[in-house]
């Protein structure tokens, strides 16, 4: 453990979230208030609904439409919960972390430091959401990896 550690690691990203919400004109409003979001593109249809729009939060894209449940593209809201979450992985997770709850998201666990290098809470956004909000706090090898997962009582596989 030493070294300078880079908040935001750069590298591909080969997969991009894509966000369903029951409203997401707020979403997008929401995204730029709580994470700093840039928007880059929306398309809305004649109905008032976005069909597709692209945000970036930390150099990272992410995709946003409104429900079409006539084509099975529902929300979060509308399923009454997620199962999937949205890691962000940011600079300082403290003053996003409140940033986020101030723009109306709901503290889900508090901020904590990790024993693996990481501090991290998280939050759901009004739109049912969930997101681990990051910022990485140490260098860590594969070695001390596998010691903390090991004292959690986990079994090393690599």
């Amino acid at each position: 453990m030493a070294g300078k550690i880079d908040a935001i690691p750069v590298g591909p990203r080969a997969i991009t979230a894509y966000l369903t919400i029951k409203g997401a004109a707020k979403g997008i409003e929401f995204y730029k208030k709580a994470f700093g979001a840039k928007e880059l593109m929306r398309w809305t249809g004649k109905d008032g609904r976005v069909g597709h729009a692209e945000i970036e939060i930390s150099g990272t894209p992410v995709f946003i439409s409104d429900e079409h449940p006539e084509m099975g593209i529902v929300s979060p809201e509308t399923l009454r919960g997620t199962c999937v979450g949205l890691h962000l992985l940011v600079e300082d997770a403290d003053a996003t972390f409140k940033r986020a709850v101030a723009a109306g998201g709901k503290a889900v666990r508090p901020m904590e430091d990790e024993p693996w290098g990481q501090k991290s809470g998280t939050l759901q956004d009004p739109f049912g959401h969930r997101w681990f909000v990051t910022q990485r706090t140490a260098e860590l090898s594969a070695d001390d990896m596998d010691k903390i997962g090991k004292s959690a009582g986990y079994e090393t596989l690599r």
